[in-house]
């Protein structure tokens, strides 16, 4: 039987960054992911990475206080406040350990992380890396995972937990390449499996993100928390649900229904299309709801006064 001190499940870069923290203790981490790590959705993500630099002339004065009231107000106030003034205050510190490794960000004139306006943020804070800022770190985070000799098990799928009583002590997983079962032995096992959005209809989210990962602890009788927070991102390209960057509407594109009208101004005027993705998201919807959406089906984003 295969068995390692930490097995993470998932090659995204969750799973690649709690696979190196790992490695960085001197404990021996195996992955286990059924998409070879650089194919991830990670590397779909195109926007940045948020973190209170202060390096945009227009943020000369955020922090990670700052950062943390607006993640917190983004959740109507149903966050656990702890975590995201937590993740806030170690946001630039985790941005400048990928820089040190590598990750190539847009820069400002004077060499500085560049930073752009994005949803729900009261400054420009969002770190990216052109329009591929999620395929960089991935791969930024892939090299430190070859780095700290760290086993991956691509295309190896989790069909099941094994336990001890009431502790898990590893998994069943299916390689997917030669059809064979493989029991695995682990002190620890961490779940790292990224978005379930394939479960809906509709989803920016690619093929994999099922769920599974989380269905698998639920049924081994782990309890989950907050599974009524799924996030849908607001514009995707009709009808095919690719992703359209919120960098579209950081640089100035705007919504519009099929009477003109940039109707982001009737339902938060103050940040229009820059506010929280539910917000947008349920702006677009009710639009197409009360017939005013494009054969009843979506509404434009207008990027003509940028060309």
């Amino acid at each position: 039987m295969i068995f390692h001190d930490i097995l993470v499940i998932g090659g995204g870069l969750a799973g690649l960054r709690a696979a190196i923290a790992a490695a960085e203790k001197k404990v021996d981490v195996g992955i286990v992911t059924k998409l070879y790590p650089p194919r991830s959705h990670s590397g779909q993500a195109q926007g940045g990475i948020n973190a209170a630099l202060a390096n945009n002339p227009k943020a000369h004065d955020d922090n990670p206080e700052k950062h943390g009231f607006d993640t917190v107000k983004g959740s109507d106030y149903l966050s656990d406040q702890e975590a995201p003034l937590f993740m806030t205050q170690q946001a630039p510190e985790a941005v400048f350990e990928i820089e040190h490794w590598g990750c190539p960000f847009s820069r400002t004139e004077d060499g500085k992380i560049a930073q752009r306006p994005f949803g729900g943020a009261g400054y420009p804070r969002t770190c990216y890396g052109t329009d591929k800022t999620g395929h960089y770190i991935l791969q930024t985070l892939f090299e430190q995972t070859i780095k700290h000799n760290i086993k991956t098990y691509n295309e190896w799928v989790v069909i099941g937990l094994a336990k001890d009583v009431d502790t898990c002590c590893g998994v069943i997983v299916l390689d997917l390449r030669s059809g064979e079962l493989q029991a695995m032995g682990a002190n620890a096992v961490i779940f790292a499996t990224g978005g379930s959005g394939r479960m809906y209809g509709n989803s920016t989210n690619a093929i994999p993100s099922t769920a599974f990962g989380v269905a698998m602890p639920y049924w081994a009788g782990v309890p989950l928390k907050d599974v009524e927070f799924i996030q849908f991102h607001p514009t995707s390209l009709y009808p095919s649900n690719i992703l359209m960057t919120e960098g579209c509407r950081g640089e100035g594109g705007i919504l519009v229904n099929k009477e003109g009208d940039r109707f982001m101004k009737k339902y938060i005027p103050k940040a229009m299309e820059l506010g929280p993705r539910d917000i947008v998201a349920r702006s677009i919807q009710t639009e197409i709801i009360e017939g005013r959406g494009f054969d009843d089906a979506y509404v434009y984003l207008d990027l003509r006064h940028l060309g």
